[in-house]
């Protein structure tokens, strides 16, 4: 296995050098020569070294002028990006499907210009929203920059081509004000799931985080809880499916609040007599992201259990819960995401540096966490001139 600079094992075939490039390298067994490729991030090595290695074993190579969008798009969808979280795939499925497979679909690769990709996005003007339109331009350049890495194109389609619809201003964000949180909190604490939220508002994780956690993701002693997983139903297939966090920065330890770990202490003080459905018998396996390695989801560990049916709470069903409690709180309807952007809002609000906030939340970079939280709130305006003022009469004193 290899490691990264700090010793820990990234994968088979893949090293940190000493400039930080990760390098991905394999033993041909087609030339007899080692083939080594360097990148920036340990994640497109190793979906170099896959790629590469399917290609090698299925003997693709010679191909490339001859596989159709169409061809590669499965391929890749089925090989490269199958790890990611399942909500995403079906994104990039999705926006194919409907909007690039159309224009592009049946073109062989090295057919797609420009033209076509910016034909995709001007025909989405009229009937899409911007931030859909975004999702099919990170679509087609995701899929087309892959093409690129595998020399299957000699130039990216995608350069020079943008889209002008404005995508949702960070202020549409919805997050509760402080009065409605309280008001939310008053009468969340008469239902069922009143712990659920309350925990979302304390530590800002994912919904699919919540529903997959489990007892062996607390560390009691430590206080702290660890984010490896998420579990989420799928509704088309009828299933319950375990899957790593959304991406390799969403594997978080988070320090729990006085409250969260009150909140878990008193779930844990009835979980061996609360109702448990057959459901809950199975082990669900799913691939670490980190190590690349079989990791299991034991359902009948999970911390939150629908107190009426003894099974997990569905993703879906939380909302259609939340609609109720706003209408009884008389606030204005929200979804369970609103209580991640609330959590993180509120962090804003009291100062919390934007660096650890992104640890926190587990966005890919810190300008995600800037992005979206760095509105502002008339008392955190005032908060911050007030900070200013008082630094100010300190130095002029």
């Amino acid at each position: 296995m290899g490691k990264d600079l700090k010793g820990k094992e990234i994968g088979a075939g893949i090293y940190q050098r000493k400039d930080k490039k990760y390098s991905a390298r394999y033993l041909s067994r087609i030339t007899g020569k080692r083939v080594e490729k360097y990148f920036d991030k340990v994640n497109e090595a190793r979906k170099w070294l896959a790629e590469a290695k399917y290609e090698e074993e299925h003997n693709t190579y010679g191909v490339s002028s001859k596989m159709t969008v169409d061809a590669w798009f499965d391929f890749w969808v089925k090989n490269i990006v199958a790890d990611l979280a399942p909500n995403t795939v079906r994104n990039y499925t999705e926006r194919y499907k409907t909007n690039i497979q159309p224009v592009v679909g049946r073109l062989l690769l090295s057919e797609v210009k420009p033209l076509h990709c910016q034909k995709i996005l001007n025909d989405m003007n009229e009937f899409y929203a911007g931030s859909t339109i975004r999702q099919t331009y990170i679509t087609m350049g995701t899929v087309f920059k892959s093409a690129l890495m595998n020399d299957l194109i000699s130039k990216h389609p995608m350069d020079g081509i943008r889209f002008t619809k404005p995508v949702k201003a960070v202020n549409d964000i919805k997050y509760l004000t402080v009065e409605e949180q309280k008001k939310f909190l008053e009468v969340a604490k008469r239902s069922h799931n009143y712990y659920q939220y309350a925990l979302i508002l304390e530590l800002g994780l994912r919904t699919g985080e919540l529903v997959g956690l489990t007892w062996d993701s607390i560390d009691w002693k430590n206080r702290t809880l660890t984010v490896n997983k998420t579990l989420e139903y799928r509704h088309n297939n009828g299933y319950w499916r375990a899957g790593p966090p959304k991406t390799p920065t969403s594997y978080r330890t988070i320090p729990l609040t006085n409250r969260a770990y009150d909140i878990l202490m008193d779930i844990y003080s009835t979980k061996d007599t609360r109702k448990q459905s057959d459901i809950l018998s199975q082990k669900l396996d799913f691939v670490d992201r980190h190590t690349g390695e079989k990791s299991t989801l034991v359902m009948k560990d999970l911390v939150f259990i629908n107190y009426r049916t003894g099974e997990p709470a569905k993703n879906s069903s939380y909302d259609t819960h939340l609609y109720k409690l706003c209408e009884e709180a008389n606030i204005r309807r929200f979804c369970m995401h609103c209580l991640r952007h609330t959590y993180a809002t509120r962090a804003v609000e009291a100062g919390v540096n934007f660096k650890f906030l992104s640890s926190l939340l587990g966005h890919a970079s810190i300008k995600t966490t800037l992005d979206r939280y760095a509105h502002t709130t008339k008392d955190s305006m005032l908060q911050a001139v007030k900070q200013f003022e008082t630094k100010m009469n300190e130095i002029m004193a």
